[in-house]
């Protein structure tokens, strides 16, 4: 079942902006680089009402962090046209584009798992279980059939997708410190779906002409 936005439920406009806040800074300066007053000024709220709903800045960290991974759905526009996916190039790309909707709906939430990664990593783990473990199980099933029938050379559909999801997510500071092409995301997964599919830029070329 496509996974909806379900963001805000249960949450005070006080607690939203405190989170959103939250967001903003923690994904430009990290977790060790910001302060719970930072983050009240920034919400315009006191210190003390952040302290009451989140008892130290770890636990706002990972409500934070939990609050953005709550915002990741998936569109059913685009798994429809995997589904109606006339050939495995298709279906790859339809998957792409559905992805990169879904991980850069909002700038912040890679720069905060980034930041996770290295300052939280336990709690991060599990949350990105939890609240991207059933994205990857959705969209791996629309890929299987076209693993079993042997037309895309990839094994595990899981892992397919937790590398699109890292293609997608995380590309921009490896690939722009080492190249200076700008249309960096499309050309990596260009070389990714060469590989998946089996063919290389001259084949395809023929192919769609």
């Amino acid at each position: 079942m496509p996974i909806k936005d379900t963001s805000g439920q249960g949450r005070s406009a006080t607690e939203e902006r405190i989170l959103t806040a939250a967001a903003s800074l923690f994904s430009k300066l990290g977790y060790n680089g910001v302060s719970t007053r930072d983050i009240a000024l920034v919400a315009d709220v006191n210190e003390v009402t952040i302290y009451r709903r989140y008892p130290c800045k770890r636990d706002l960290f990972t409500a934070t962090l939990a609050a953005e991974l709550e915002r990741v759905s998936l569109r059913d526009d685009l798994l429809g046209k995997i589904a109606q996916a006339p050939n495995v190039r298709n279906a790859l790309v339809c998957t792409f584009q559905l992805i990169e909707s879904a991980v850069l709906r909002d700038p912040a939430l890679p720069r905060l798992v980034l930041f996770s990664s290295l300052e939280l990593k336990s709690e991060l783990n599990l949350m990105m279980r939890s609240h991207l473990g059933e994205l990857v199980e959705v969209i791996a099933r629309y890929l299987e059939p076209w693993i079993a029938r042997g037309e895309l050379h990839c094994c595990n559909a899981k892992a397919l997708i937790c590398a699109l999801i890292a293609i997608v997510g995380f590309h921009e500071p490896l690939y722009c410190a080492l190249s200076a092409e700008t249309d960096g995301l499309n050309a990596t997964f260009e070389a990714f779906a060469e590989t998946c599919l089996g063919v290389n830029v001259a084949e395809r070329n023929d192919q769609d002409t």
